[in-house]
């Protein structure tokens, strides 16, 4: 899975993914500050400022996020396929789960560094799911072993 990663160059990816972010992110702030023109006479202009502001980071965070739980299905795929035992992974990744939920890693999970752990560290349900940097491990290894089972 890790030798995936850096075949696949995802860790430029990700870098090129978060730069983008962070200008996305640099300019709405930028706008909200000097964008605009006089917004006491335009209510309607101060209503879209405010919503590119708010809106345009989020949009960049749930892309940048997405495109790091792509890139996990892509490593698993990889190191699938690396190894020819994708039931191996899927067993090591259902392992790693259940290590974390009998010792709690809550001092050690932090949002920014969620994207180094080989299994999420945090636990994200629903719409929070989408700020997730893994996928969720059962999704991986349902295709995990969809693979094992296409003789991957």
């Amino acid at each position: 899975h890790e030798l995936a990663h850096v075949k696949n160059r995802d860790s430029l990816v990700m870098v090129i993914a978060a730069t983008i972010s962070a200008a996305i992110m640099f300019v709405s702030r930028f706008a909200l500050w000097f964008g605009g023109g006089s917004r006491r006479d335009n209510p309607i202009g101060l209503i879209g400022l405010l919503l590119v502001v708010i809106l345009a980071p989020l949009a960049a965070m749930l892309i940048q996020m997405a495109i790091s739980r792509t890139r996990e299905y892509g490593a698993d795929r990889g190191g699938a396929k690396f190894s020819h035992r994708p039931e191996a992974l899927a067993s090591a990744l259902q392992k790693i789960s259940g290590m974390s939920r009998v010792k709690p890693q809550a001092d050690l999970a932090e949002p920014a560094t969620a994207h180094l752990w080989i299994a999420s560290p945090l636990s994200a349900r629903g719409f929070a799911s989408l700020f997730s940097t893994h996928p969720p491990v059962n999704e991986r290894v349902k295709r995990l072993m969809k693979m094992a089972e296409d003789g991957v």
